[in-house]
């Protein structure tokens, strides 16, 4: 921690002040991303295609939508 302690005194203060809204920054998103659940609210919304698809045609058709 010293390290990062020592380069940020060697700014001038409105970039020390922007390191801080960047940290600042950072601890919130972490926080977001604590705080969120795993939704899994999307289970068997595809039940009526399961006679019309097999999984490999699903996979295959996911790939090209994400265009991979």
């Amino acid at each position: 921690m010293g390290r990062i302690e020592e380069m940020v005194k060697e700014l001038p203060p409105e970039l020390q002040q922007e390191v801080e809204d960047f940290v600042q920054f950072l601890i919130e998103r972490r926080a977001r991303r604590a705080g969120r659940k795993l939704r899994q609210d999307w289970a068997g919304a595809l039940r009526d295609y399961r006679d019309q698809y097999t999984s490999l045609e699903l996979q295959k058709k996911a790939l090209e939508w994400r265009g991979d």
